[in-house]
C-alpha cells in the first residue's frame, strides 16, 4: 500500500531567534509549502502535523490537498509528533506505512524521495527504508511499515524512533551530498546555506 507521507512541522524553531525556519522563503515561497507540494508531487497522501492553532504554517499550506493534523502535546518534542501521526494512522489508515519527511531540509528532491519509496517497494514494504548522505549518515525520508506503527504509537519526547530502528535490518538509500541530512535550524544555518547553493529567498 502506498505510504502517507507525515511532516512533522509542530517544533517551535526555538533556535531562529524569533524567525520561524519552517516558513523561511526558498525561491519564492515558504519551505514547509515547498517540502509539502513536493511530497504530493509523488502521488502519495501527505499529512502535516502542526502545532495547536497552526497560525502562519497552516495559512502556508492554504490550498494543498494535505491533511492537517494538531499535536497538542507538540512541546513534549519530536516523539509526541510522531505518536500523533502514528496513532492516526492506526485509527484511519490501518496497513499503511508511514514515510516520515522532515520539513527542515531544503535540498530534498522529489526524485530522492522516489528513490527511498522504490527501495522499500522493491524490498516487499515490511523493511525500514532511510534515505542517507553518501557517507551513511542516516537521514530523511524514513519510511516504516505497518508493522512498526505501534511502537511509534508510544514514542516520547525527542525520541524520532531511533529506539525502534535500532533492532531492525534497515534499508540505506544514499543520496548525494548531504541532501539527505543537512536541516537548517539558526539563522546562520540559512544564511551559510544560501551563500553555499545559490538559491534564492
Amino acid at each position: 500500500m502506498t505510504p502517507l507521507i507525515v511532516i512533522p512541522a509542530a517544533g517551535a524553531s526555538s533556535r531562529m531567534k524569533g524567525r520561524d525556519k519552517l516558513l523561511e522563503p526558498v525561491e519564492g515561497k515558504p519551505l514547509l509549502r515547498r517540502q509539502a507540494e513536493m511530497a504530493l508531487a509523488t502521488g502519495c497522501p501527505v499529512m502535516v502535523a502542526l502545532p495547536p492553532g497552526g497560525g502562519a504554517r497552516r495559512d502556508a499550506l492554504e490550498g494543498l490537498g494535505v491533511t492537517q493534523i494538531e499535536v497538542r502535546d507538540a512541546a513534549e518534542g519530536l516523539g509526541a509528533t510522531l505518536r500523533t501521526a502514528a496513532l492516526f494512522i492506526a485509527r484511519h489508515a490501518f496497513d499503511r506505512p508511514m514515510m516520515i519527511l522532515l520539513p527542515d531540509v531544503p535540498e530534498i528532491t522529489v526524485f530522492d524521495i522516489k528513490s527511498v519509496l522504490s527501495r522499500f517497494e522493491a524490498r516487499g514494504g515490511d523493511t525500514p527504508t532511510r534515505a542517507t548522505n553518501d557517507a551513511n549518515k542516516p537521514g530523511t525520508p524514513l519510511i516504516v511499515p505497518p508493522r512498526l506503527i505501534p511502537a511509534f504509537t508510544k514514542l516520547t519526547g525527542d525520541d524520532g524512533g531511533r529506539a525502534v530502528l535500532q533492532d531492525e535490518d534497515v534499508v540505506l538509500v544514499p543520496l548525494s551530498n548531504d541532501r539527505a541530512t543537512r536541516d537548517l535550524d539558526t539563522p546562520e544555518d540559512w544564511a551559510a546555506w544560501r551563500k553555499d547553493t545559490g538559491v534564492s529567498d
